[in-house]
């Protein structure tokens, strides 16, 4: 039985952002690019939709699902002679680092808008958290590019990081934990990924879903621009709906349109709403 609910009314404590389709690499193409290379290589080629489909996923779990796909493991099986066994997706995990790594190389821009938000959350004292289902030796240079460009999180949490990546909440509590974060309902969470507003949820924080950006739309900025005005809207209406259908707090296009949702979720914690 309980006899009262405690609720937190402080301020806004944290911010935690995923890295590709979030913060870097509008249309989060270098995991794209890395797993159909990988397939391609183990005589197994995959659509861009099949490779989208784990997104948020730490990456051998990522590749595990691919593989457990019913057309790709038959086709695997045409190709091979048997299914992919744990022994196969452990070396096609080996093989997919490098080729990560190179991918993110290339596809290392910061997200328009990220530093104005990043100012607006300094102002305020609001801390910067970033985690990613990247393993930790994939990020080495892309930690040192957004860097170089402006961005440096207060934590950065990788999926090798923690017993578990998305959807479970671990990343983010250690984000939580990492930024001295008093409770979880003063953190928002916001990624392009459904997992990854599924790890936030599960986390008990405030989660924000950037749709245009990232994994749910799936182009780069530059064919996003070249799309008419009402291709546009379908795919955003699409994209929007599959965020709220996940449970996201709030549904914005990218990282450049998050500041004034983080303005009503302060008044809503000052007015004693949870997550």
């Amino acid at each position: 039985m309980y006899q009262f609910t405690r609720r937190y009314m402080g301020p806004l404590q944290a911010v935690i952002m995923d890295w590709a389709g979030t913060t870097v690499d509008f249309g989060s193409m270098a995991p794209i690019h890395a797993f159909r290379r990988l397939f391609e290589q183990n005589k197994t080629p995959i659509t861009i939709a099949e490779a989208r489909a784990p997104m948020g996923a730490e990456k051998r779990e990522h590749i595990r699902q691919l593989c457990a796909m019913p057309r790709v493991r038959e086709a695997w099986i045409s190709a091979h002679g048997a299914e992919p066994t744990t022994a196969d997706i452990d070396r096609m995990y080996e093989e997919f680092v490098p080729l990560q790594i190179d991918a993110i190389a290339q596809c290392g821009q910061l997200i328009p808008g990220l530093k104005d938000t990043l100012a607006w959350c300094r102002e305020l004292g609001i801390a910067i958290g970033a985690n990613t289902g990247y393993a930790d030796r994939m990020i080495e240079g892309l930690l040192a590019s957004a860097a170089e460009q402006g961005y440096s999180p207060d934590s950065n949490v990788c999926a090798t990081d923690v017993p578990k990546g998305r959807p479970y909440p671990h990343m983010a509590l250690k984000n939580a934990i990492e930024l001295g974060v008093s409770d979880v309902a003063a953190c928002v969470k916001i990624d392009d990924t459904l997992t990854g507003i599924d790890e936030g949820l599960s986390a008990g924080m405030w989660t924000i879903g950037v749709a245009v950006s990232g994994n749910e739309v799936g182009l780069t900025l530059d064919e996003w621009q070249a799309l008419p005005e009402d291709q546009q809207q379908v795919h955003r209406r699409a994209a929007y709906q599959r965020f709220y259908q996940a449970g996201a707090h709030y549904v914005v296009d990218s990282i450049a349109d998050v500041v004034p949702c983080l303005m009503e979720i302060q008044e809503r914690l000052a007015a004693g709403d949870a997550p």
